[in-house]
């Protein structure tokens, strides 16, 4: 297990410090804002220590208000808005400062049978096949960087579809839709509250992205600042988050310094496991070279 991921681990693990409010701690490395993922992981963790076992979380629905403070531990409170025969309810709100930062609602079912279908998985290469995330990062960035950036990352990222920095640089590489192979980067637990926790990590990783790479920007090119606004996530079947998983992902609109981002999950047999949509803040120095 990498050392990003053992200490993913340690931060997803909440102190419960009264019924219903835990505490969460963010790495120490991050010097500007809390990770957006980071903060959403938790508050999931956080709403799932509240519920039985036997009633997974089928969907998520979150709001980024202010920007996390990395100094300060945040505090998760849980509202048990409902608890039926089937469905069961919670509203989490992350308070630092005395200020909400992010507020999530969640659901969660007993297993029940009914119809099925799903969409086909897109074609994609192996994830052994691709390089790693590093190698992708030397060409561009030099063997410091590409080291630094690198180690940060819990998950062992494959990307089918070129880098934001890549399409910077190339104009023809510029494409609406990204594909990205990811996989916890170490063998895990078999809590089912943990793989899910973990995606929800992972799904705020390069969603985003899929916005800028479509318009040949990237962070850190001194013109494009951004955030993410909203998130939601629907799981409709169980999963492993420490084995691969292709994240497909596409832009079908932007504007009004917004924009819109939707993925799917699916598992290396095809089996879709995770929806995500994102709505976020994408501000660009020069609107002009941005395609506007």
């Amino acid at each position: 297990m990498s050392a990003a991921l053992k200490e993913l681990l340690e931060i997803l693990d909440l102190e419960q410090i009264e019924n219903d409010i835990f505490r969460g701690r963010s790495p120490e490395d991050r010097q500007q804002r809390v990770f957006g993922g980071q903060v959403a992981g938790q508050a999931l963790v956080a709403a799932g220590r509240t519920v039985p076992i036997n009633r997974p979380v089928h969907s998520l629905h979150a709001y980024f208000i202010r920007p996390g403070d990395p100094l300060v531990p945040i505090v998760y409170t849980v509202d048990r808005i409902r608890d039926g025969r089937s469905f069961t309810t919670r509203r989490v709100v992350a308070i630092q400062h005395g200020k909400a930062i992010f507020t999530l609602s969640a659901s969660f079912q007993v297993a029940e049978n009914g119809p099925e279908h799903q969409t086909a998985m897109p074609e994609a290469p192996a994830p052994e096949t691709l390089s790693p995330f590093r190698e992708r990062l030397l060409p561009l960035f030099g063997e410091r960087f590409a080291d630094e950036f690198t180690s940060r990352r819990p998950f062992d990222l494959r990307h089918v579809t070129p880098l934001t920095w890549e399409a910077a640089k190339d104009p023809s590489l510029i494409t609406p839709e990204s594909k990205v192979w990811l996989k916890a980067d170490g063998e895990l637990p078999d809590d089912p509250l943990l793989h899910v926790c973990l995606m929800t990590y992972a799904s705020d990783m390069t969603l985003l992205d899929t916005v800028l790479l479509n318009h040949g920007l990237a962070w850190g090119d001194q013109r494009t600042m951004g955030a993410s606004l909203d998130h939601a996530m629907w799981f409709h079947q169980p999963f492993r988050a420490d084995e691969w998983l292709l994240y497909a992902q596409e832009t079908p609109v932007a504007g009004g310094a917004r924009g819109l981002a939707r993925g799917q999950v699916f598992t290396q047999d095809g089996q879709l496991v995770v929806s995500v949509m994102q709505e976020g803040l994408v501000r660009v120095t020069d609107p002009e070279d941005a395609g506007e």
